[in-house]
């Protein structure tokens, strides 16, 4: 009987210090993702200025056909961003997506709301619609 009582405390004081590392697992695998998507979105944008393909930024605000392009390369990479968090993920990687894909969204209604006259309304709405669905993609296609 004594060791059936002492196991109940013994399962606490051990559980806490198995969780710790995945616990930090988990945040650098979000992090990864969210590092990624920027560093890769960032990066495709000052080429598509540098070349000329998108206009100077002290420009007037691109052309409807321009924010699409740039809406389907951040979708592309939305998607490849979350499937790196998943990959990375110590476990329940559609999890670990789907929570990346929350601070997208989150990120993308601040965005909007900063820069509601920069652009067609359209886009930064899409942006934040497709966070969600973009991290699910990226989680799935993991599981493939």
């Amino acid at each position: 009987m004594t060791t059936n009582a002492l196991a109940p405390s013994i399962v606490p004081s051990i559980a806490p210090s198995r969780r710790g590392p995945g616990v930090l697992r988990s945040i650098g695998a979000v992090a990864a993702g969210l590092v990624s998507i920027f560093a890769v979105t960032t990066a495709t944008d000052l080429v598509m200025h540098a070349t000329g393909v998108f206009p100077p930024v002290s420009a007037p605000p691109m052309s409807n056909g321009l924010f699409l392009l740039a809406f389907v390369y951040r979708f592309v990479y939305d998607v490849a961003g979350c499937y790196l968090t998943a990959r990375l993920a110590p476990g329940r990687p559609l999890r670990h997506a789907l929570v990346l894909g929350s601070i997208g969204l989150v990120l993308s209604i601040v965005g909007a709301i900063a820069m509601w006259d920069a652009g067609p309304a359209w886009y930064p709405l899409g942006l934040a619609a497709s966070a969600l669905p973009c991290a699910w993609l990226g989680g799935r296609l993991h599981r493939r």
